[in-house]
């Protein structure tokens, strides 16, 4: 009598149980794996502990903010600044670390993946290669091989079991294929996010030198005297008053017809807050109808934007896609106590943004930027009380940027750029953005 095909025996130990050297493989991957993850839990534990740090310093920075401006306020609070950016730097430095861990495990979760794949392949091609020998003997040849009718059942079930067993293989390995996918995909966001992080770290060290030397310059000019200290304060505001009065005067004169179809209708939400935490100190208020109206506005004749509180080197996040028309710097020039830093974007929907008074730009012009990525970080630059973000939203057509020597020379601003709009032009950021 013929014996039953060998395949099913070779079936059970080359499908069933897999070799013990591939075994032995996977449970050293698996090993590693583990303790990868666990060194990503620690970070992440550490992660928390520096976000909770991180918000006791803005804290503490709001309850100095809050206070009279004073020379000791001044240096509190850009050693309090100094702080919470070494905390910032701390926390970027461990999100690279667990992202470096994330990534190379899945770098073992790919490789075990691939080994998983080429075991189920391996397998289903052999199972195959002796189905094909089974199927050259016809039902009725396999029956005449069995003296026992009970024995030919047996063998057609085996037989049977093969074939699901081999489908149950094939569905794993469409499985496996589509995880190498995912995982592959995974992997390309971590090194791109990596990539971010690093950069990230880069700008942070940047603030914090920042910090220090406006530190060292604070005390070298007022000489850690208070009233040299208010006498500066006092020569600054001057200066941003007259600065301010000659170019409203000059934004008057120029002329611009809002056309209400080249923007988005007010009171759509087409932008995402700029910042994580939101919390506005200033609002709109430098249309006609705040001229006419001051008192809704606080008292305040003209403020063409939105004022943000935030720390310094808060990170500044793009509302909307858009490109970077242009950027700037007033205190380049002695004197020009305007915007500090700069960054001017226009958005396709036929509005235009600018973000003022900010420590570090990190966009250039002609840059396209993605909704909710990092443009910049909060500062103190320009004339400003404290460092908060200064946020004004235009009709495109009605913003230019001119020298503020085309504006008025007594400023003594000279090439220093600004962005400037006809009144008409000056939009309220509110109508776009989310409800507060």
């Amino acid at each position: 009598m013929k014996k039953p095909p060998p395949f099913l025996a070779f079936f059970c130990g080359l499908v069933l149980l897999p070799s013990l050297f591939w075994v032995a493989e996977q449970v050293e991957a698996n090993s590693e794996i583990e303790r990868l993850q666990d060194q990503i839990s620690e970070r992440s534990d550490r992660l928390s502990e520096i976000e909770a740090e991180i918000t006791r310093f803005e804290l503490a920075l709001l309850e100095v903010g809050a206070e009279r401006e004073t020379l000791q306020k001044a240096i509190n609070q850009l050693e309090l600044e100094r702080k919470k950016v070494v905390a910032d730097i701390a926390f970027t430095e461990n999100k690279i670390s667990s992202t470096d861990l994330e990534l190379n495990k899945l770098i073992l979760e790919i490789s075990r993946t691939e080994a998983d794949i080429e075991q189920n392949q391996t397998a289903i091609a052999e199972i195959i290669r002796q189905i094909d020998v089974v199927d050259d003997d016809t039902l009725v040849e396999v029956l005449l091989q069995h003296e026992r009718l009970s024995d030919f059942w047996s063998t057609v079930e085996r037989y049977q079991t093969v074939r699901n067993e081999i489908v149950i293989k094939v569905e794993e390995l469409e499985s496996l294929q589509e995880l190498l996918v995912n995982k592959r995909d995974e992997t390309t966001e971590q090194r791109d996010q990596l990539v971010a992080l690093k950069e990230q770290y880069d700008d942070q060290s940047q603030v914090l030198l920042n910090n220090r030397a406006e530190q060292a310059d604070l005390l070298q000019a007022t000489r850690n005297e208070e009233s040299e200290y208010q006498r500066l304060l006092d020569e600054k505001q001057s200066a941003r008053e007259q600065i301010l009065a000659e170019l409203r005067s000059f934004e008057a004169e120029l002329q611009f017809i809002l056309d209400p179809t080249t923007i988005p209708t007010p009171g759509t939400q087409v932008f995402q807050w700029p910042l994580k935490n939101i919390i506005i100190t200033q609002y709109f208020g430098g249309t006609e109808f705040a001229r006419r109206n001051p008192g809704i506005y606080g008292g305040r004749a003209y403020h063409p934007g939105v004022d943000f509180g935030a720390p310094r080197g808060t990170q500044l996040f793009a509302p909307l896609s858009g490109v970077v028309r242009a950027t700037g710097n007033t205190d380049a020039v002695p004197g020009c106590y305007s915007w500090g830093k700069w960054t001017l974007i226009d958005h396709a929907n036929g509005l235009s943004t600018l973000y003022a008074h900010q420590d570090l730009i990190s966009v250039t012009p002609g840059q396209t930027v993605s909704t909710g990525e990092i443009i910049g970080y909060i500062g103190n630059t320009g004339f400003s009380t404290g460092p908060h973000l200064h946020f004004s939203v235009y009709a495109t057509d009605g913003v230019s940027v001119r020298q503020f020597n085309e504006i008025k020379t007594v400023t003594s601003c000279g090439p220093a750029s600004t962005p400037v709009a006809a009144t008409e032009a000056y939009l309220d950021p509110m109508d776009y953005l989310p409800p507060a």
